[in-house]
């Protein structure tokens, strides 16, 4: 297993149980998992810590109009910023693909069985996005 395969799943195993549960991300958990893969990235040289740096980036500015218009919280947008970390920035493109598609079927099983539902946790929606992306979802 390799560290950003580690991170990447401890990451989304601990986003998805306090998003469920509590319907937090909590700041130390993206925060740490950002540290993570910014260090593993540090280890390859600047290329590659640029390339993590540039995911991070662009992976916190997919989800911030949502967040800014009140449709998506503030732990979902760092969480893809931490994941883009570990993605770069084409990889985090391909995971808020993936992200979308698993979102969009996670609410419609949700207005399902809720018809009063008006929200859902999307942890699981990324990290199933950018579990896909990481092992090769574009290939």
């Amino acid at each position: 297993m390799t560290p950003a395969l580690f991170i990447a799943g401890a990451l989304g195993l601990v986003a998805v149980v306090e998003d469920l549960r509590r319907r937090r991300v909590p700041n130390w958990l993206t925060a740490a998992g950002a540290v993570g893969a910014l260090s593993c990235a540090a280890w390859g040289g600047w290329h590659t810590l640029g390339s993590a740096a540039a995911g991070a980036l662009v992976g916190f500015l997919i989800l911030l109009p949502f967040h800014y218009f009140g449709s998506m919280g503030g732990g979902d947008v760092k969480l893809m910023a931490a994941y883009g970390a570990l993605l770069g920035p084409s990889g985090i493109l391909l995971a808020a693909v993936f992200a979308a598609v698993f979102g969009g079927i996670w609410a419609a099983v949700a207005l399902i069985s809720n018809p009063r539902a008006q929200a859902i946790a999307y942890a699981p929606a990324i990290v199933l996005g950018a579990l896909v992306s990481l092992l090769g979802g574009g290939s």
